[in-house]
């Protein structure tokens, strides 16, 4: 008899997240019980990415996932963070899940990160896009159908008129060079609404743009985001 893992995806409702989960539902050694992201208590939205929390719910349903939602405070410590985190890793041992995917490419940091709190709790991690070729990985999700539009921009790294554009093989080739075409460095994040995995289309409207700052180390990096709503 087969053993079958159950396993929860750490969701953030862009397109490497999407195709990590694209991947584990190929895999019939996985079954994915949630989709788990975090959200901004004060905004309702998911953190860096800017996107309500309705879009991830209506992603969820579309998929046929329950996405598992941890309301993060506004300023939230690491400290703090590392606690709310495992409470909630803790709930999901209560339901027999004891690995966790991510959509991580190749930012060794983070991943030795989450490998290390999830192992204190007992539990592992799994990286079904870790150290391929991003080119490689944004030609896949491209080519699997899938469609997703460009909602946040570290304005540093590319300019504000790729809010709002769908990944696609003619966009791949406007990024500079200097860009990782994933967005793997924090460049772009995105929403996707559609593709393989979806029983039908997440039915979005583009609204107003907004620019704002984040402190990391003492330094205030910039972004700009892209407001996507619900069409009524």
């Amino acid at each position: 008899m087969q053993n079958i893992t159950k396993v929860a995806v750490s969701w953030s409702g862009g397109k490497d997240s999407t195709l990590a989960l694209h991947r584990i539902l190929k895999d019939k050694n996985y079954k994915v019980e949630f989709l788990f992201v975090t959200i901004n208590k004060l905004y309702q939205r998911v953190s860096m990415h800017g996107v309500k929390k309705e879009l991830i719910t209506r992603q969820g349903m579309s998929i046929g996932i329950h996405t598992r939602k941890l309301y993060l405070p506004e300023n939230v410590s690491m400290e703090m963070y590392a606690k709310m985190m495992s409470a909630e890793m803790q709930l999901m041992k209560q339901r027999n899940i004891h690995t966790i995917i991510f959509g991580d490419i190749f930012l060794n940091d983070l991943k030795q990160y989450r490998e290390q709190q999830l192992q204190t709790l007992g539990m592992s991690a799994h990286f079904p896009l870790w150290k391929e070729n991003s080119i490689d990985l944004y030609k896949e999700f491209v080519s699997l159908g899938y469609k997703a539009k460009i909602v946040s921009v570290h304005l540093q790294k590319l300019g504000k008129e790729f809010l709002g554009k769908d990944l696609s093989i003619e966009l791949l080739n406007q990024f500079p060079k200097n860009v990782d075409v994933c967005g793997e460095n924090g460049e772009y994040h995105t929403f996707v609404y559609d593709g393989e995995i979806f029983q039908y289309p997440i039915d979005i409207e583009m609204g107003e743009m907004v620019e704002t700052a984040y402190t990391h180390n003492g330094e205030k990096i910039p972004y700009a985001f892209l407001e996507l709503k619900l069409k009524t």
